[in-house]
């Protein structure tokens, strides 16, 4: 599970203070996937970024009692002066698993030939991508954590290797995606929140969240 528990988090733009969340409580369960729909700009990535644990809140506690992913597409991870092979075997280490695996499922996915070998500050925005992802795929959460859906690249076939994968995860894991667009959390969520101006306000239902949704932001 995924918890938060009465969750404050806000920033000093220079001007104001932007409040993200205000005393926002909710429960997330193995086997209930959750969508929050969210304007751009209201906080999105702050938000996924706190359940992964990248981000720690002002007041409040978040407790996660299972394997969560870090966000799909997030790429803070990487160490950029190393290469892709030794970002692939450190990822392994520091979840316990085989690197000769992890290292062997990357380099196929990814398939950048000779650049797997090269520091990861030398790819395009496309290969880190790549890379990013294929870290992701790689390794096994109990929920995976995605913000406005699976970031594409322009190689096709890695779009095709890596979407069936994601696709085969998705069938027996949970996930809890974050986006401004309510078509795509139908693909994932059955339940889902909206959060704005600071608050999260929390649905049994898609179809009650968007109500909400398209009042506030189409009014």
């Amino acid at each position: 599970m995924l918890e938060f528990d009465n969750v404050s988090k806000s920033f000093w733009t220079g001007k104001q203070r932007k409040v993200i969340l205000d005393r926002a409580s909710f429960r997330v369960d193995l086997g209930h996937s959750v969508g929050i729909l969210a304007p751009n700009g209201t906080g999105k990535t702050t938000l996924i970024n706190m359940m992964a644990g990248l981000e720690k809140p002002d007041e409040g506690e978040i407790r996660r009692g299972c394997r969560i992913s870090f966000p799909l597409g997030f790429m803070g991870g990487l160490v950029t002066k190393h290469t892709g092979r030794e970002n692939a075997r450190y990822i392994a280490r520091l979840y316990g698993l085989d690197p000769d695996y992890i290292e062997a499922f990357c380099r196929w996915l990814c398939d950048i030939g000779e650049y797997f070998d090269m520091p990861v500050g030398t790819y395009s925005q496309g290969m880190r991508s790549r890379l990013s992802f294929a870290l992701l795929l790689a390794l096994d959460f109990d929920m995976y954590l995605i913000d406005e859906g699976m970031p594409q690249t322009t190689d096709s076939e890695f779009n095709r290797k890596a979407g069936e994968i994601l696709r085969e995860r998705l069938e027996t894991t949970t996930v809890v995606i974050v986006s401004h667009q309510p078509a795509i959390l139908e693909r994932f969520a059955k339940s889902a929140g909206v959060l704005m101006n600071g608050q999260l306000y929390m649905f049994d239902t898609l179809e009650e969240a968007k109500q909400l949704y398209d009042y506030q932001t189409k009014g």
